[in-house]
């Protein structure tokens, strides 16, 4: 296998790494002897200059027959990618991952700086915390966020929380900038944020905090993920501003509002619980 090359989404060859696969599998929560049944009937239809996407692919499909809210974990990071193809259910997605934290939350606001009005993806506030958050969204693989949006979002910051610390009881408050995205961000994008204390936080960054493990932790999935669900069902839900998948597994009525068939309802419900397990038990106690 190390002698077969594979296609990363940027356009870069690497080598095909066995073991990468096996982990990628296991941290979805599929067993040993299950992960290792779906690489081996994956490795048997690799071929030089396949596509990463497509390997991925063939692992979704084997997955989806053991379990179908495992397949749904395993998912994750495509199933983001589908919440577009307008950032809007992505802003909508992290008020609602916000929320859950404890913060009172507004989502696509016009908020006042002392120079200029600014519209804000996601305003945040809890005790002595205000936090101002701009969502880069992206529904491609291979695209990074690079040092020129926390150097645009850190001076778009600093008019407003000039303006913020004007308020009453504001004055000593915590204020910082966020950028959150569903990618990653580049090295210098990584040392910008850390040297004014503008919040990052991506895909991956930081590594023991980083937006995928915060999802995992508090089961805090998109419905995107429900694999369920027809694309067509999830553009509806998208629609009526419905992005979490607990807000589908806790509540029949809104899959029969959208015509899902009766025999169906059931496996969907199921799936959502499943995924969303860890929900109750974690979301009061995981701070961002």
């Amino acid at each position: 296998m190390e002698s077969i090359e594979v296609l990363k989404a940027n356009g870069e060859r690497v080598p095909f790494q066995q073991e990468k696969l096996l982990q990628s599998l296991l941290k979805s929560g599929a067993s040993k002897d299950d992960a290792e049944v779906i690489v081996k009937k994956v490795v048997k239809g690799l071929y030089s200059g396949i596509s990463t996407k497509k390997i991925y692919q063939k692992a979704f499909s084997q997955l989806k027959d053991f379990s179908r809210h495992l397949a749904a974990r395993y998912n994750l990071k495509r199933a983001i990618m589908e919440l577009g193809p307008s950032g809007y259910p992505f802003e909508k997605f992290v008020g609602a991952i916000l929320k859950y934290q404890g913060y009172q939350v507004q989502v696509s606001k016009i908020i006042a700086g002392q120079c200029v009005n600014h519209e804000v993806d996601v305003i945040a506030e809890k005790d002595e915390q205000h936090f101002m958050i701009e969502c880069k969204y992206h529904n491609q693989q291979g695209i990074f966020c690079d040092v020129k949006i926390p150097l645009y979002i850190q001076s778009r910051f600093k008019d407003v929380e000039g303006k913020w610390k004007q308020l009453p009881g504001h004055f000593n408050k915590f204020h910082q900038g966020w950028v959150v995205t569903n990618t990653r961000f580049t090295l210098d994008a990584v040392r910008y944020g850390e040297c004014v204390g503008l919040k990052l936080l991506g895909w991956d960054y930081p590594q023991n905090a980083s937006l995928k493990l915060i999802i995992d932790e508090m089961g805090l999935y998109p419905l995107t993920c429900l694999t369920s669900l027809t694309s067509k069902e999830k553009t509806e839900l998208l629609h009526r501003d419905v992005v979490l998948c607990a807000e589908v597994c806790h509540n029949e009525d809104l899959l029969k509002s959208i015509n899902v068939q009766s025999a169906r309802i059931k496996n969907v419900m199921q799936e959502g619980r499943e995924l969303c397990g860890q929900l109750i038990a974690t979301a009061k106690h995981h701070a961002l």
